[in-house]
């Protein structure tokens, strides 16, 4: 079983050598904490938006999409209180200058850096967006904003969206995109960055119904990361205390993972009440509300608000999916113990050499399965190193083309990752085959899923 620990050194590691992750601009000396997303990475992360897409969207009838602009009006930032205060505090080491979140260190202890004591300046505030000019002019009329979150996109359009879907409460509207935070001490891999990719949705209900549905989505976020494979005693709640919550916050729970650096924030889902749609129909000018029908009244809903990154989603999978095993004769084997919803690569085929009589049905096999599935076609090295290089990289399924395939059984080899078994199937039957075994490993996470019953009142 995966869960062993992990360093996150290996994590990074596995991932460059892989191509899941590279350092940004490497060529050039890299760039503080950016990273770019390789083959394996860019199809890791489609398949997490588009597994939260669907249970978010998709499967639901209440929910919609938008996409709104990375740069808008910098009023918005104003109304949404993130001009005054998107804050953090901020301190310097004055022997080796470097930079710390106040809230982050103690300011009593040595210098984590340097070991130096007694050499931190005084807190002060420092304001996390990322400010950019509009025009061919840079002036303090021109300043606008790299946005900190989607969030506010879909309380803007608001009123757009209620006109146009005719939508009764409650609904959602959802986004993902990028989101950009000038962090002051960003680390731990893709953990913390300054560009990020968000997940987020606004479930707007009226006053009264809030707390059922802050509940309601404190569950369903839960289950998602359950039927995504993620396995369930590496994740719990944290909900914050009333000092320590947002501005726009009447209560916020953070679903947790313990990832090699500790128990930290994976998703968080706040109960964000009006806040948001008052800020803007007073600084706007324009009535953000939406008219019940049963009183007859014009209302300002609340809203409940999950929201999750895509990068730190990644992390956690790549974490909990990480194993090594040894094996017969002390062989040792690297395994990513996806879940195939996840898996960038669903099925490999293999060809048993590179002989040239294999190749042709080889190549077969991979058209038949390529509409289906993800696939890789791996024909170099050793059949031996090429399981272990697709163990490495998670594919549930390899898929393998030897000559009784060609000139005995137009059958092939199923090798499944976990147990290393194998099964003869002929190539009639491998796509059902194949398809048996995914909706297996989905129905089973479901169900565990379905099982989780959280217990609020101990949090």
């Amino acid at each position: 079983m995966a869960g062993g620990p992990v360093e996150m050194e290996t994590i990074v590691s596995l991932c460059k050598r892989r191509g899941f992750v590279y350092p940004a601009a490497e060529i050039y000396g890299g760039f503080a904490n950016a990273w770019d997303y390789g083959p394996l990475g860019v199809e890791l992360r489609r398949n997490i938006r588009d597994a939260w897409w669907r249970a978010i969207v998709q499967e639901r009838d209440d929910v919609v999409g938008i996409e709104a602009t990375v740069i808008t009006n910098p009023r918005v930032w104003v109304a949404s209180g993130h001009v005054s205060t998107f804050n953090d505090p901020m301190v310097d080491c004055k022997h080796c200058n470097s930079r710390f979140r106040a809230d982050h260190i103690d300011l009593h202890a040595p210098c984590p850096d340097c070991g130096a004591s007694g050499v931190f300046t005084e807190p002060r505030m420092f304001n996390m967006m990322l400010k950019t000019y509009v025009g061919p002019v840079q002036s303090e009329d021109a300043v606008a904003y790299l946005r900190p979150e989607t969030a506010q996109g879909m309380f803007i359009n608001f009123e757009n969206v209620l006109t146009t879907t005719r939508k009764k409460l409650p609904f959602g509207i959802a986004q993902i995109g990028r989101s950009f935070r000038n962090e002051i001490t960003p680390g731990n891999f893709i953990f913390r960055t300054r560009e990020f990719e968000q997940m987020e949705m606004e479930y707007f209900v009226k006053q009264g119904q809030h707390e059922a549905a802050y509940d309601y989505w404190r569950t369903e976020r839960m289950r998602w990361f359950l039927k995504i494979g993620v396995r369930p005693e590496k994740l719990r709640y944290l909900a914050h205390p009333k000092e320590a919550l947002a501005h726009y916050s009447i209560g916020t729970t953070d679903i947790e993972y313990e990832f090699p650096i500790g128990w930290q924030e994976l998703e968080g889902i706040a109960s964000r009440s009006d806040y948001d749609l008052r800020q803007h129909a007073d600084t706007s000018g324009r009535p953000l509300s939406y008219f019940d029908e049963e009183t007859k009244e014009h209302i300002v809903p609340y809203c409940v608000e999950p929201a999750v990154g895509v990068d730190r989603t990644f992390l956690t999978l790549l974490c909990d999916a990480y194993d090594e095993e040894t094996l017969e004769k002390n062989d040792k084997r690297t395994v990513l113990r996806f879940h195939p919803t996840m898996a960038p690569i669903t099925v490999a085929v293999l060809p048993l050499s590179r002989n040239e009589k294999l190749a042709p049905k080889a190549r077969a096999v991979w058209d038949l399965l390529r509409p289906h599935f993800k696939t890789q076609y791996d024909d170099a090295q050793s059949i031996g190193r090429r399981y272990r290089r697709q163990d490495e990289v998670g594919t549930p399924w390899c898929v393998t083309v030897d000559f009784e395939t060609v000139e005995q059984d137009d059958a092939v080899t199923i090798r499944e990752r976990d147990s290393m078994t194998q099964a003869r199937v002929p190539i009639a039957d491998l796509v059902p085959a194949l398809r048996e075994r995914y909706d297996a490993a989905v129905a089973q996470t479901a169900q565990i899923a379905a099982a989780f019953t959280p217990n609020f009142a101990t949090l």
